[in-house]
């Protein structure tokens, strides 16, 4: 290595991993490959580095999310080309969607056979082009550096969300220069402005009935505090989407819950009733807008968002302000001080009475239920620091409406795309970025057999994750649409497992089957208190729906 002042030549590999360590990385999810051994060499020595050895690429960029989502950095992953590149597909959308920051580092063929068919190539970057903020292919080691620099500003600022690099394996040995310098992302929150502000407020004060939607934008933003602030000075009712939850306190009295077909009843009536939606962060998709009449929106939401192309792109906004929330929401509080107060407390106590709408589950059958062992799993963690993920399904939907989240208390959910598989290496990444957590996974038996594999990750680095499986036999939300709409003809949607059990003691995890009542305080004590990563098994109603 030739160093020349503050510049050094070194090989493309080299430049790769000292540009990731410029920008902060120091984890990286992969899986390696033959076009990816010179990468793969300068990782062998290297201290600063981290990588998390998966066993399949989708799982990656899984686990890289969780990462992301639990750890405010960008997550890294690193796969080789052909079937390792597309492999990510899933993952990149599924990130895409919800607005988590990735880079995807992806192997290609050497530069002289892209475009001939060459053994395990692939057109990665067209490919992703509809699920990614930006997709890069590297031409010559010199851009190296500038290419990965771009890449993590676009993933980190605005909408979040997974940028894609593809490097032909003739750079990794190309001789190029490198700068020594640390690299920094400019930190541009909004365009929010005090009138953008007053112009909100006069239009809260102005309406009698309205109602604060908190989206997953207020999570991206992480803030709390100046959301609770804005909900305080106005006494305001408040929703959330599923990817808002943990975003405000549950037991908070002005809280009535999640809104969407499978939300709860006081919120979507709550939101029916409103004259006035504050939509903070909140994309309005067809699992919302399912349960409200057509065009029933158009002039009677603020839409508060960072990113400008979901402006009007399901509803006709009454007005809109183009923002970091957390941005906005300050403007708001300070602008709110020197505004006379109104108060909502006749509202936010008639939106009380929406409450005795929610019905409370009910057992139809002597077998377990998926809301008795969820709420055990509230009651055993209310006062422990836990962060939980779950997979798709049934599962997924009683956890969100069982368990209680607020800032400090989180649920990693696919959200947008509805991937399962996705719960598992989710945990996994949020394990790794905090080692001193419990991880909770939620998962039934068909989600879980999509990424078992991942399981020999957990013993490998001793992960602290607690595996929930709600075992029913079945794919339980579909099976569940076939019964309400295609008068029970359950087509391939029974499923067969594996010992559950014997499979966990086969990675050398410990595991406990439950299928009583009686057994989930001490089936949870034990999972709880054992080191390491723990599969319970509960074996539940098969024909329970949400």
């Amino acid at each position: 290595m030739l160093i020349q002042n503050n510049i050094h030549t070194m090989t493309g590999a080299k430049v790769i991993i000292n540009t990731l360590k410029a920008i902060g990385i120091d984890t990286i999810f992969g899986y390696p490959g033959g076009i990816l051994l010179a990468l793969y060499d300068e990782l062998y020595n290297q201290p600063n580095i981290k990588h998390i050895l998966v066993r399949h690429e989708q799982c990656a960029v899984h686990a890289a999310e969780g990462y992301a989502r639990t750890s405010g950095k960008c997550g890294v992953v690193l796969v080789t080309s052909g079937p390792g590149a597309t492999n990510t597909v899933t993952g990149i959308a599924n990130a895409y969607l919800d607005g988590y920051p990735l880079i995807v580092l992806t192997g290609q063929v050497n530069n002289g056979l892209i475009g001939k068919d060459a053994f395990q190539e692939a057109n990665i970057c067209d490919m992703v082009k509809s699920c990614t903020k930006a997709a890069f292919q590297i031409k010559d080691a010199k851009d190296i550096q500038k290419i990965i620099f771009k890449a993590h500003q676009i993933a980190m600022t605005g909408k979040k969300g997974p940028v894609l690099i593809d490097i032909p394996k003739n750079i990794f040995s190309q001789n190029t220069q490198f700068e020594q310098k640390v690299m920094q992302d400019s930190d541009i929150l909004t365009q929010c402005t005090k009138s953008d502000a007053r112009r909100i407020i006069n239009y809260i004060k102005n309406s009698q009935k309205p109602i604060i939607v908190i989206g997953g934008g207020v999570n991206h933003s992480k803030c709390y505090k100046e959301l609770d602030n804005f909900i305080e000075r106005f006494n305001i009712p408040v929703v959330t989407t599923m990817m808002g939850l943990g975003a405000f306190k549950q037991d908070n009295p002005l809280f009535l819950g999640m809104i969407g077909i499978f939300g709860d009843n006081s919120a979507n009536e709550a939101l029916k009733s409103s004259d006035l939606i504050i939509s903070l962060g909140a994309r309005f998709n067809d699992r919302i807008t399912g349960i409200l009449e057509p065009n029933s929106l158009d002039n009677k939401v603020l839409q508060i968002d960072i990113n400008k192309h979901e402006i009007g792109k399901n509803y006709i906004p009454k007005d809109y302000v183009i923002s970091d929330i957390g941005a906005f929401l300050q403007y708001c509080n300070n602008l709110y001080t020197h505004i006379s107060d109104k108060e909502f407390s006749n509202w936010a106590n008639t939106a009380q009475i929406f409450r005795g709408l929610n019905s409370a589950p009910q057992k139809n059958s002597n077998m377990l239920h998926s809301f008795e062992i969820i709420q055990a799993i509230e009651q055993y963690t209310k006062d422990k620091d836990v962060i939980f993920t779950s997979e798709v399904g049934q599962h997924q939907l009683w956890a969100v409406k069982n368990l209680k989240f607020n800032p400090k208390r989180k649920i990693l959910v696919s959200g947008g795309l509805g991937t399962m598989g996705f719960g598992l290496p989710a945990a996994i990444g949020a394990a790794i970025a905090n080692p001193d957590k419990t991880i909770v996974c939620i998962t039934g038996d068909g989600s879980f057999q999509m990424s078992m594999n991942e399981l020999s990750v957990c013993k490998d680095y001793n992960l602290n994750i607690k595996i929930i499986i709600l075992n029913n036999g079945y794919l339980g939300m579909v099976r569940q649409l076939q019964e309400k709409n295609y008068q029970r003809r359950y087509s391939q949607t029974k499923i067969s497992n594996p010992d559950f059990e014997k499979l966990a003691q086969s990675f050398g995890i410990d595991a406990i089957k439950i299928n009583s009542v009686t057994e989930i305080k001490e089936a949870l004590n034990r999972a709880f208190t054992a080191k390491g990563t723990f599969i319970a098994e509960f074996e539940i109603e098969p024909m329970e729906t949400v």
